[in-house]
């Protein structure tokens, strides 16, 4: 325990997270025996990725590219629908549900971050809410999402920025640390 100003304590050994016995052997069966195995393979591989996430409780549309190097803590939260790509190097955080809607692009380095600490209270206990992100986004490199955040269907964010709240105009170009929209995202004609 440490004593702060204000006669304020922080105790971190009071901190439990309680998982259910399933939830501890699912995680350990994913992280040491399934992922070391698919986290490395090459682009080409990308359809064992999806099935060894599918095996673990995913539920991956058809389509989907899922680029090496990405980390997923819990399979059977993440919902991917068709058509999703994923870039290398992303982590998607998910103690709750990460939620990817169709024709969508999360480019390389991105952070899926559905968890969190409440630090209002002295054992500052984690908590967690998941993300949303609806179809035919960009989430550009970079990008750190926060938990309890929804991203409107078209909205491209913009490299590097952080997302701490949700993005709910559609169609919108959003950049920056706080994210904040720029302009409307319009399709030019090919």
């Amino acid at each position: 325990m440490v004593a702060l100003s204000g006669g304020r304590m922080i105790d971190l050994a009071a901190s439990k997270t309680e998982w259910s016995t399933r939830i501890k052997l699912r995680r350990a069966l994913w992280t040491f025996g399934v992922e070391p195995l698919v986290r490395w393979l090459p682009k080409p591989c990308s359809p064992v990725r999806v099935i060894a996430l599918r095996l673990m409780g995913a539920k991956i549309g058809p389509h989907c590219l899922l680029m090496p190097g990405i980390k997923v803590l819990m399979p059977w939260n993440l919902r991917l629908e068709d058509h999703v790509a994923i870039g290398r190097g992303v982590d998607v955080y998910n103690f709750a549900m990460v939620e990817i809607r169709r024709q969508t692009v999360i480019s390389q380095d991105t952070h899926l971050c559905t968890g969190s600490h409440d630090f209002r209270l002295p054992h500052m206990p984690l908590i967690h809410r998941p993300i949303r992100i609806g179809s035919g986004c960009w989430v550009a490199a970079g990008v750190f999402i926060c938990p309890g955040v929804s991203v409107a269907d078209g909205v491209v964010v913009g490299a590097r920025s952080v997302v701490s709240k949700s993005l709910d105009i559609p169609w919108s170009v959003y950049a920056g640390n706080p994210c904040a929209r720029i302009t409307d995202r319009r399709m030019a004609s090919d």
